[in-house]
């Protein structure tokens, strides 16, 4: 095998998409400050517990596992920054209010979605501190904001909520496992796998499992959930608070297009409350991009339970979505060894300008930046012209 040969799924990132990942990275991090974020970097890799504790078999199968030369102890490399950040939360940072925290980095998978890379780029918003719907909503406001600064378009959001399932589940008294099950089936659409599963349930619960995979679609799904699932206070808050996320994000923009999925249960465990999923598209198929929701009990393994929201996106498969923006424009130098000349580049570039420089020999290549204008001399003084009107 050669040695130059990645993984599977694992990828160089060559200039131009570098150059597009990193203008996205600045937009969004950008994004995120005007609404009060403050920016956070945990490390790649911790010790496995404090990466794994509470966030389900999903994250564990997908953690890189590794011994530390140093204790002894067992690390793993993130698969998801939400934990640590919550752990930040918690501890490092440890205020009695609202934290507003976003992060950008890498994160590695031990398997890749379909077509997808196992070395995302993760960036994502979280908020500590507020119980109420306003923290939701805000978080959803900004993930819709960051997209469209992105030029994504049709942007639409799928809600769904994990009390819903639990209030369907409240009558059975099953088994964590069987739980575990049934919302694997849930989660995979799976109808043959979720009718055995519910087999031997009581009635109520039977049929209201058995309406979750149906209750999809528009605001409408809300009045038949009421009418087909067990009731119970959790349903009617769950139904409650969907119904008026629903309402604002139309309100803020009827542009954007609500659905609801009521069975919708993809994603780490670790979700307690409100999900969302966001959709957007770069002028084709609209496709899932982002995934967020409420967390409230993501710091409690930390030693303190903390109102938590937030989401995430991958970096790299926004960058296959979003319009390519223009290339700079930049400035062609020539070299030579001239006190003027190099004084006038770095000036330019101190002022911000991109200066290419020609070196000898290399007068006819052709490089990806978009050198508009030239330095030329005229007259013993080093000026800018229109490239064209100096290649005339």
């Amino acid at each position: 095998m050669s040695a130059w040969l990645l993984p599977d799924h694992i990828a160089d990132v060559l200039p131009s998409e570098a150059r597009h990942i990193e203008d996205l990275r600045r937009s969004l991090l950008e994004a995120a400050r005007r609404y009060g974020y403050e920016l956070v970097i945990p490390p790649l890799l911790e010790h496995l517990e404090s990466l794994l504790t509470g966030t389900g078999e999903a994250l564990d199968l997908q953690t890189f596992k590794l011994v530390d030369q140093l204790s002894g102890r067992m690390l793993g490399l993130r698969a998801d920054t939400t934990p640590q950040v919550a752990r930040i939360d918690a501890h490092l940072l440890n205020r009695q209010g609202i934290a507003r925290l976003c992060y950008c980095g890498p994160v590695v998978h031990t398997r890749a979605a379909t077509h997808g890379t196992r070395e995302p780029l993760q960036f994502g918003a979280e908020i500590y501190g507020h119980a109420g719907l306003e923290a939701d909503l805000e978080v959803l406001e900004l993930a819709l904001d960051a997209l469209r600064a992105a030029g994504l378009t049709r942007l639409g959001v799928d809600l769904g909520d994990v009390r819903v399932v639990d209030a369907v589940l409240d009558g059975g008294a099953l088994p964590s496992a069987r739980v575990a099950r049934i919302h694997a089936a849930l989660a995979a659409k799976d109808a043959v796998a979720l009718a055995a599963l519910a087999e031997g349930l009581p009635a109520p619960v039977r049929a209201g499992l058995l309406a979750l995979p149906e209750l999809y679609g528009g605001i409408e799904v809300l009045a038949q959930a009421q009418q087909r699932l067990p009731d119970s206070e959790r349903l009617r808050r769950a139904l409650a608070d969907l119904a008026w996320l629903a309402e604002r994000l139309r309100e803020r923009d009827p542009d954007v297009e609500v659905s609801l999925d009521l069975a919708d249960l993809r994603g780490y465990a670790y979700y307690t409350g409100v999900r969302f999923s966001l959709f957007g598209a770069g002028g084709g198929e609209r496709h899932e991009i982002a995934r967020g929701g409420r967390y409230d009990e993501v710091g409690a393994v930390f030693g303190r339970r903390r109102p938590a929201a937030g989401f995430s996106l991958d970096l790299k498969q926004l960058v296959r979505l979003a319009p390519t923006p223009p290339l700079r424009p930049a400035i062609r130098a020539p070299w030579r060894d001239d006190a003027a000349l190099r004084a006038a580049i770095a000036r330019l570039r101190a002022e911000g300008e991109t200066v290419v420089c020609v070196l000898p020999g290399h007068e006819h290549e052709v490089d990806e930046f978009a050198c508009d204008r030239t330095l030329v001399e005229r007259d013993g003084a080093w000026v800018i012209e229109p490239r064209a009107a100096s290649s005339a």
